[in-house]
């Protein structure tokens, strides 16, 4: 490399900005006493080309280190050295033999020999160091892509791993882009033909993938190293700029699809890890600044159970995690973020929990993510539970407790029908005193965390032997029930029952008041064989078997017809611009249990029906439920007068088979008679149109 052009440099716009004629550089280090700029010529390099040092009289102004480097052009790879104090006593950690990320790095270049153990131990870790690479953001033609905006009352969520949605053999994309954004892309027709209207995706932040433990791999990618850059290996392409326009072209892709797309984000912890973790970038440039430390400095708080606590609330932080956000949205046009342990965002700089926490209102009130979709997943592994009281008007919440009641009531727990109605109509012993929209409720059943459907109706014993943990990791309370058998069966009975089962979460989630959320591979009865902490598991455990669509196509087309008919397709009358939320949001609702207006609320009940009727008095629903062992008879409303009745059509049934189990309107056969026998347990939906 020849020698360059070295100038002061500016200390904003904070990372590697391209401007004409080179590139600038910036970073806090509040207690460094020396910082290098390394730049590299290939990403293994074992010496950089040149070491650039940043004279703190010329370069530094404040806590912020910078330098402008004339002749630099896009695809440079660069890292930083940070020499300082090594003072536990004061939090401290100071290693300059380590290589350290640019904590704004737009691009991550990961070695073929990248070792964490390096990054942990004493030494020069620099062949074998992650390192940035410097990016032009104004290199793309984004066509007339922005981001949907589609209201949450016209939302369907489908959480999905990007990499296991496409790896396996038989998915049919391209052996070269399974796995990768490139191949979610050729698989963009199958989620419209579900009819999702979001994807949701575990996170595709450069993650370390070998923040696991020994011998295994780390697959879900909560294990964030950078907050800027989207994640290497999951991209097709080979040059160190690929991920960030292979990841721009799936964006662009899936909107052109009317699809959104939203991030898993992680902004409570950094793959650092505790005390022995590896010294990447936060802990060698500021761990005072970017990390919650105990008392004793020389300790991590953990609230997140993986080691650290990001310091979210401290002002440097606190602009990070705004800056990455708004990076995401304005650069990369996502929709939407899901929050991991957001309830660690309300901690403070000590680890307790304010009513006010200055980041989340940063992020609630910035203009820049006004109308971007804002999930919370409301509690943390430290204890605090905040389901139905986080902060602010914009977030919506990953609803828990929609998915343990509905679970218990399908199982028939006792003490669970009151409870059961709730969640099916918004929650609003949790969110009616808000007074906000329904939708604030994102309802699910199953999520990556925890088993498939599949294995929720087939397991009561997890069994996470695979994990190397001695089966010791994941829940244990799973609020499953294995239908009589554990496992796979080849009982008929066993097997009807299961499916029954499952068309019954299906129905609930989808039919539910709030925000469904449906896991990859519940649709077609995806397995992970009773794994129910697969975060670990980056093989046909977690991956999509694409042989079970064809295996299970009655399922598919079960919920493919809920989805559509939540969405307001199935109808026919799309003039009415109404989703089923809208409708419900307004209906008139009556509570039945098996005789008209006599819902039974008793510890001993299992049954509960419900009438739903449009504030136009055109569309009427009766929903029965009956989580009892035995069928029983449910008293039917009577429609219309005497001279001209309106008749119940069965829309669903859940103990018929395919196609009879769920019914486009106009087919769907016409019910005589004053009662119907609801099948033990089954749901049932009936409709009248007028």
């Amino acid at each position: 490399m020849p020698t360059l052009s070295i100038g002061p440099g500016k200390c904003f716009p904070l990372g590697a900005t391209l401007f004409d004629g080179g590139v600038n550089f910036s970073l806090y280090s509040k207690h460094a006493t020396r910082i290098e700029l390394l730049l590299f010529n290939h990403i293994d390099d074992a010496q950089p080309a040149q070491v650039i040092a940043l004279d703190p009289r010329r370069n530094r102004t404040y806590h912020y280190w910078h330098v402008f480097v004339h002749g630099l052009a896009g695809g440079q790879v660069y890292g930083f050295r940070a020499d300082g104090p090594f003072d536990l006593t004061k939090g401290h950690r100071f290693d300059a033999q380590k290589v350290l990320l640019d904590p704004y790095g737009f691009a991550v270049a990961v070695p073929p020999n990248y070792d964490r153990k390096l990054a942990r131990r004493p030494g020069d870790n620099t062949a074998t160091a992650m390192k940035s690479v410097v990016w032009d953001r104004r290199l793309y033609h984004w066509e007339d892509d922005a981001p949907l905006r589609q209201p949450f009352s016209a939302t369907v969520i489908y959480e999905m791993h990007l990499k296991g949605f496409t790896a396996h053999p038989n998915s049919g994309v391209s052996p070269e882009k399974r796995g990768t954004y490139a191949g979610l892309i050729e698989k963009i027709p199958y989620l419209q033909d579900l009819g999702v209207t979001a994807v949701e995706l575990l996170p595709v932040f450069q993650f370390d993938a070998q923040d696991c433990p020994e011998n295994l791999v780390n697959y879900w990618g909560y294990a964030p190293a950078s907050f800027f850059a989207p994640h290497a290996a999951y991209s097709s392409r080979t040059d160190l700029l690929g991920p960030i326009y292979e990841f721009r072209d799936m964006v662009k892709a899936l909107h052109r699809a009317g699809i959104e797309v939203i991030l898993d984000v992680v902004y409570n912890h950094t793959t650092e890890g505790m005390e022995a973790g590896p010294t990447l970038c936060f802990r060698g440039l500021a761990n005072t600044t970017y990390y919650i430390l105990e008392k004793d400095k020389a300790r991590y708080a953990d609230y997140s159970g993986t080691g650290n606590t990001l310091n979210a609330n401290h002002p440097i932080v606190r602009r990070m995690i705004l800056d990455s956000l708004r990076y995401w949205v304005q650069d990369m046009h996502v929709d939407g973020f899901r929050f991991d342990l957001a309830s660690i965002l309300s901690r403070d700089e000590t680890g307790h929990p304010v009513e006010n926490a200055p980041i989340l209102w940063d992020i609630e009130s910035d203009p820049v993510l006004a109308g971007t979709k804002l999930i919370a997943e409301a509690w943390d592994a430290g204890g605090l539970y905040q389901v139905g009281s986080f902060i602010g008007d914009s977030w919506k919440e990953w609803n828990g407790l929609f998915r343990d009641d509905v679970r218990g009531f399908l199982r028939a727990e006792n003490g669970m029908v009151k409870r059961f109605g709730a969640r099916l109509f918004g929650s609003p012993d949790l969110y009616g005193h808000e007074e906000r929209e329904p939708e604030q409720s994102i309802n699910f059943v199953t999520c990556h965390d925890g088993y498939t459907l599949n294995d929720l109706v087939s397991y009561e014993q997890k069994h996470n032997e695979a994990n190397g943990e001695a089966n010791r990791d994941g829940a244990n309370d799973n609020r499953s029930w294995n239908c009589g058998v554990e496992g796979p069966s080849t009982d008929p009975a066993v097997e009807e029952l299961r499916r029954r089962q499952i068309k019954n979460f299906l129905a609930i989630n989808l039919l539910a008041l709030g925000t469904p959320m449906l896991l990859m591979g519940d649709e077609v009865r995806r397995t992970q064989t009773g794994n129910n902490n697969a975060y670990c598991q980056d093989n046909e455990i977690g991956w999509f078997d694409w042989s079970l669509v064809e295996k299970h196509a009655a399922l598919h087309r079960f919920v493919k017809r809920l989805i559509a008919h939540r969405l307001h397709l199935a109808t026919g009358r799309r003039s009415d611009d109404m989703t089923l939320n809208e409708i419900l949001h307004s209906a008139r609702i009556e509570w039945h249990g098996t005789r008209l207006g006599q819902p039974d609320f008793k510890d001993d009940s299992h049954t509960l029906a419900v009438t739903a009727q449009d504030i136009k008095g055109k569309i009427r629903y009766h929903m029965m439920f009956n989580a009892y062992w035995e069928p029983l008879g449910f008293e039917l409303p009577t429609l219309g007068g005497p001279d001209e009745p309106v008749p119940w059509r069965r829309w669903i049934d859940t103990a018929l088979d395919s196609p009879e189990d769920i019914c486009e309107w106009k087919e769907a056969p016409v019910i005589t008679g004053s009662w119907y026998l609801v099948s033990k347990r089954s749901t049932v939906v009936l409709v009248a149109v007028t």
